[in-house]
């Protein structure tokens, strides 16, 4: 298993890089498929931020937290990432043993939402920008790899269509999906 580390206003000392690497191996009991793993830590302000994100044989999760003691909010991170990992093997359990999840997308609550003004919008700048491989699933595996990486909305491929679609977490609950028309 490969471990990155990214530090940002952090010196991380051998003894602390050592635990987290223990630590971070013990992940293989749940998944033995880890790729790869990343763990940024970063100060800001006197809080110490660990996210923790593995590739787990192609899906992507992480786990972050925010506290003072930087082994503290490390801990925490691995248990939620640990948490996502557990989900999903069961979610791919559940899925050979040919159970279905329901996940049901209502388009006219959706095609209603988009149909309502826009605020107005300020004048914002593009702070970060993000590229990543659009890999062909369903919409039910979108929503699952968006909960993993803790995301509120995910772009992805559509098996069945072939085009580009987003799954968003709707502020009333569920899931939304939005699809282009020609």
């Amino acid at each position: 298993m490969d471990i990155r580390f990214v530090t940002r206003n952090v010196e991380l000392a051998d003894e602390l890089k050592e635990y987290m690497e223990r630590k971070l191996s013990k992940l293989e009991k749940f998944f033995p498929k880890i790729l790869d793993n990343q763990i940024v830590l970063n100060l800001s302000r006197g809080i110490h931020t660990v996210e923790v994100t593995s590739n787990v044989n192609g899906v992507i999760m992480r786990g972050e937290e925010r506290d003072s003691d930087l082994r503290k909010a490390f801990d925490i991170a691995l248990k939620n990432l640990e948490r996502r990992i557990r989900r999903h093997k069961k979610y791919l359990v559940d899925r050979v043993q040919l159970k279905t999840h329901d996940v049901s997308f209502n388009i006219d609550e959706i095609l209603a939402d988009m149909s309502k003004p826009a605020v107005e919008e300020k004048d914002e700048k593009i702070v970060k920008v993000k590229k990543f491989p659009l890999r062909p699933m369903s919409a039910e595996e979108a929503c699952m790899q968006m909960d993993l990486l803790g995301h509120s909305f995910f772009i992805f491929s559509n098996v069945e269509s072939g085009s580009m679609n987003v799954v968003y977490k709707r502020k009333s609950g569920g899931y939304g999906l939005l699809e282009p028309t020609d």
